[in-house]
């Protein structure tokens, strides 16, 4: 097998970390976008799921918050999900404007796929790796994470 370094095009020599991120994200996303599709899900519906399951009766507010995706993304989602029968949004009493998102029968049947899903995912990703290394890792990928967060929110100032 040939070293992922020797594979970096050499304009991103000097962003290696960035580079490998980026690889491994593609790659990532696309084992577990081909595992979602045999739940006739689509990349990000299953966050939202994860979400409801923790918490059902989310407003479309809430769940944006918490997942990170962008609003039309996620109202997209959501409008599938409520096509293919997996939730409701309703407004809420409150404020009619507000809309309240919650599980169907047929969305709560996921639960358990969508764990499983997970779990086999994260055994395949770190197959090759000890405990020590996957903490270490998870430590350093949250940190990475946390930095760019910073610096997006300083250039925000």
């Amino acid at each position: 097998m040939t070293d992922p370094a020797s594979r970096t095009p050499g304009t991103a020599r000097d962003g290696r970390l960035s580079y490998a991120v980026f690889q491994l994200a593609r790659v990532h996303r696309g084992h577990a976008a081909a595992m979602l599709r045999d739940m006739n899900l689509h990349p990000g519906q299953e966050l939202l799921l994860m979400q409801l399951f923790d918490r059902d009766g989310q407003t479309q507010s809430e769940l944006l918050e918490t997942v990170g995706l962008d609003h039309s993304t996620v109202s997209k989602s959501l409008r599938r999900m409520q096509e293919a029968g997996l939730l409701t949004r309703e407004p809420a009493a409150h404020d009619r404007r507000v809309m309240v998102v919650r599980l169907t029968d047929e969305g709560r049947a996921l639960r358990e796929p969508i764990t499983d899903m997970w779990r086999s995912l994260e055994e395949i990703s770190v197959r090759h790796l000890t405990p020590e290394q996957i903490e270490a890792f998870t430590v350093t990928a949250y940190a990475v994470e946390q930095s760019i967060r910073d610096h997006g929110r300083a250039e925000r100032e």
